[in-house]
């Protein structure tokens, strides 16, 4: 009964209000973070890490300290550990105390960023959903494990908290590497991103990767009368048009052998049959001719590369003029699977373009995150799926990696962990917008999950060791 009663108590602390409180004091810290952040904004990160992570940290009987980034200008970490002995498994867990931009301007009437406005089953304000209610949720299921047992968790715990992810998370991977030894652990377990739905409990074994990069074409200074000089000057939106079209085609099929990925391996397969995406209210239909021909819906999300165009520029965009642009650009992304050769993105870009006749057309190459995928048939995640199946008496969604982008490489790579990463928000919360907002139903559902986790990770009979 001891696992039920650990579940019991993340109940009665959401139902009386407590999830409520401590989310409300955490949103209403404005811990925005963005490139450059000044000095007010760091001290609102440094004094989140102190006043809300240290002191949930402590009552954890954690040891925690703040650590500075080893990269100038980035923000400062915690880190706390508890031991409890030798020979017990070691989980880290993770969170992020920062946020995008509030942008109160752009909430709707009755919402703003930095206060938890309640409207039904959700719960709005800045970082709801992206992180703070997701750490808040593990550290919650922590401490309710911890009072069940008597003051034991039965395994060693590790935790990190950093104040850069929504920039980059500059310095993670580094710190990893410098403190390998004192984060060591058997697995990650951690929550960001979105569950594949508001009803499907979910995991996730790591993440695409990405890499930005902008194509220019900069042909000459000014622009020159299209009467005049038409049909005598290169127009560099055709050009670039032109050359974009040699990269991806006009079904989102990427063209170029180095920016694809290797098969999707079988495990993958196996794992994405019949995995369901889209459908939801408010998301959009997807479109069953876009992407690489053969493969699901499912295939093409998780599984393999896709290139996209974010932006597209030439001349005046909202008001033309009748006139040859001087210069085009438009900025790209490759979402990345393992296996591809990220780091190779901008000489195959440069070797395929001057192939295909445009020398002209310059690559810069921006930020980089690297794909990452645990083994979807591995024991941990065996044992994790089980454990939320018995809390919730459905088997979650397996996700081998998310679709999007998170620094899940600091963990795998650096650390060399299995990553497991349980989702507490839904596609549709509006993280990273206006009226972000966690689903009370699904909060009060994962805190009685995260119960669950930690409670058989500390159950010898429960765990793959």
């Amino acid at each position: 009964m001891a696992r039920a009663e650990a579940i019991d108590r993340v109940l009665e602390y959401f139902d009386s209000g407590g999830f409520l409180r401590d989310l409300g004091r955490r949103v209403a810290l404005p811990t925005e973070s963005r490139s450059g952040n000044s000095t007010d904004q760091q001290r609102q990160l440094r004094a989140y890490l102190e006043t809300e992570i240290a002191t949930a940290a402590t009552r954890l009987g954690c040891t925690p300290r703040i650590v500075d980034n080893p990269v100038t200008g980035g923000g400062p970490f915690l880190i706390a550990t508890r031991h409890e002995g030798e020979g017990l498994p070691t989980v880290l867990t993770y969170g992020h105390a920062d946020v995008v931009p509030g942008e109160a301007h752009r909430w709707r009437s009755g919402l703003e960023p930095w206060r938890l406005v309640v409207e039904g089953d959700r719960w709005y304000g800045r970082g709801t959903a992206d992180n703070k209610g997701q750490h808040s949720i593990n550290l919650a299921a922590l401490e309710q494990v911890l009072h069940t047992r008597g003051g034991r968790f039965g395994f060693n715990l590790k935790l990190i908290v950093e104040t850069g992810e929504e920039t980059g998370s500059p310095g993670l991977h580094a710190l990893c590497t410098q403190l390998r030894e004192e984060l060591a652990a058997n697995l990650l377990i951690a929550s960001d991103g979105p569950r594949l739905s508001a009803e499907r409990p979910t995991l996730f074994l790591g993440s695409r990767g990405s890499v930005a990069f902008t194509l220019r074409v900069p042909l000459r200074d000014g622009a020159h009368h299209s009467g005049n000089w038409g049909g005598l000057l290169r127009n560099p939106a055709t050009t670039l048009a032109a050359a974009l079209a040699t990269l991806v085609d006009g079904r989102g099929r990427i063209l170029v052998p180095g920016l694809r990925p290797p098969s999707i391996p079988p495990a993958v397969k196996r794992a994405l049959t019949d995995l369901p995406v889209g459908g939801g209210a408010a998301d959009p239909v997807i479109d069953k001719d876009w992407g690489e021909p053969r493969l699901t819906p499912a295939e093409r999300l998780v599984g393999w590369n896709t290139l996209e165009v974010l932006s597209l520029a030439a001349g005046h965009p909202d008001t033309p003029v009748n006139a040859i642009p001087g210069t085009a650009h438009a900025h790209c992304q490759l979402r990345t699977v393992v296996g591809t050769d990220a780091e190779g993105v901008g000489a195959t870009l440069r070797a395929h373009l001057d192939a295909h006749g445009f020398p002209m057309v310059e690559v810069e190459v921006g930020r980089k995150m690297t794909a990452t995928r645990t083994d979807p048939e591995g024991p941990w995640v065996r044992w994790a799926a089980e454990s939320v199946a018995r809390t919730t008496g459905t088997p979650p969604v397996i996700m081998p990696n998310l679709g999007g982008s998170i620094p899940n490489d600091a963990f795998s790579d650096a650390l060399g962990l299995s990553t497991i990463w349980v989702p507490h928000s839904y596609p549709a919360c509006a993280q990273h917008a206006p009226d972000e907002h966690l689903v009370a139903p699904v909060a009060r559902e994962a805190l009685q999950i995260m119960a669950g986790l930690f409670w058989d990770l500390g159950d010898p009979s429960n765990r793959p060791l």
